[in-house]
């Protein structure tokens, strides 16, 4: 058997990722490719805009064998971590290549930028970036730029970075996993209007919250496999949920919450606590308390996390424990038939215990237990997740709690 992994977080699944899985395929010739994907919330800082089981769905239906929830643990982080997060997972799975996106498929040069990061000087440069205040992304194109003369615009593209980022996990974590590049297709990441067959996910996310129908413009830029799945998602309106629907609950959390727990909350630093609470009592939406916040030093998606895990409850001494440890398991959200070969391959071979049953491994009655291993932490934390985003449906039936503890893999024969 030979695995393929492809990290994502289909929001929602377009075109462009239909064409990234062909050239996964044809560039390492596998027999099966393996996703792993962010869950309800992603790596932005934003709720997804249809729930994980039917991203997943879509992904399986246009070529996708097996999909991997990616624990929030590692999915609402920066992009170091969120691609040692997936990499390790994927490593774990005894995936032999990574396969990922970059605005160009320039593996030697991407190669150096990752290579360049691990040297003494490019630390410094980097450290010292940091502290004059700089964002991580600028601080990384600074250090990686001084040491290897690379262009600061090669460096600083989305894509880019994460791609970076997985290299570097690559060595670390995983140096046997061989990677492969595929580059951006027309697109560029943030392009706010749909023009043809290859959108942006931003586009398509935009156009989506506008018209809440399947417009010809964004038939045009999905598959036929996730139209079906968003047609059915938009009818019973579980979907499309806004990236913050959260605002009231999180300006809620943030006037009452003590200053000693928002302190402790991850990306929380330099006194950032008290600016936050402070601008919380004044802030009306999600918006204007982001636009009051937002600097150079602290970035918009920075903040975003800082509000998502404030909601979650997460803390820097309980991701610290994670990090250390790695994702603790596979959380099975949708397979095919060959998805069910990787699945029989992985229950003799993985390092990770498979799960496909929620309620085999937490209890839903006992998820704020001390007793708690960190296994049962980390997959509490996803449920947790789910219980928030379900609140953000259009359609109130759906908003119940619990939906990780009733749900089961989808499976597409």
């Amino acid at each position: 058997m030979k695995l393929t992994g492809i990290i994502a977080e289909y929001n929602p699944f377009h075109n462009g990722h239909a064409f990234h899985i062909d050239r996964a395929r044809e560039l390492t010739n596998c027999t099966h490719v393996i996703a792993v994907m962010s869950g309800q919330f992603v790596q932005r800082g934003e709720a997804a805009m249809f729930d994980k089981w039917s991203r997943a769905e879509m992904a399986v239906a246009s070529g996708v064998d097996l999909v991997i929830e990616l624990p929030f643990a590692f999915a609402v982080r920066s992009a170091q971590f969120f691609a040692t997060g997936s990499v390790r997972l994927l490593a774990a799975l005894g995936v032999q290549y990574l396969c990922f996106g970059a605005e160009q498929a320039d593996l030697e040069r991407l190669s150096a930028a990752a290579n360049a990061f691990g040297q003494p000087d490019t630390a410094e440069v980097f450290r010292t970036s940091i502290q004059a205040g700089l964002p991580y992304a600028k601080a990384l194109s600074n250090a990686v730029a001084a040491q290897t003369g690379l262009a600061s615009d090669f460096l600083l593209t989305p894509n880019n970075i994460l791609a970076i980022e997985y290299l570097r996990a690559i060595r670390h974590w995983a140096p046997e996993m061989i990677p492969a590049a595929v580059a951006r297709e027309q697109a560029a990441y943030h392009q706010p209007v749909i023009s043809g067959p290859i959108a942006s996910a931003t586009a398509i996310r935009s156009a989506l919250l506008t018209h809440k129908a399947l417009i010809p413009e964004i038939k045009a830029a999905l598959p036929e496999s996730s139209l079906a799945v968003l047609h059915r998602q938009l009818n019973i309106q579980k979907g499309p949920v806004a990236a913050n629907f959260f605002g009231d609950m999180l300006l809620a959390k943030l006037r009452t919450l003590p200053l000693s727990q928002l302190e402790a909350v991850p990306e929380v630093t330099e006194g950032l606590h008290y600016k936050i609470q402070s601008c919380a009592l004044q802030a009306t939406s999600l918006e204007t308390l982001l636009t009051s916040i937002k600097s150079k030093r602290y970035t918009r998606t920075r903040l975003q996390r800082i509000a998502v895990h404030t909601l979650l409850g997460t803390t820097k001494h309980a991701l610290a424990h994670f990090d250390a440890a790695g994702p603790l398991y596979a959380r099975v959200l949708a397979f095919n038939s060959k998805g069910q070969e990787i699945l029989r391959h992985l229950k003799q071979n993985a390092q990770l215990p498979l799960i496909t049953k929620t309620t085999k491994t937490l209890d839903s009655q006992r998820r704020n237990s001390a007793s708690l291993s960190l296994l049962q932490q980390m997959l509490a934390l996803d449920t947790v997740a789910s219980d928030i985003y379900s609140l953000g449906y259009p359609n109130p039936e759906f908003r119940i709690g619990g939906l990780d503890f009733l749900h089961s893999p989808s499976f597409l024969p």
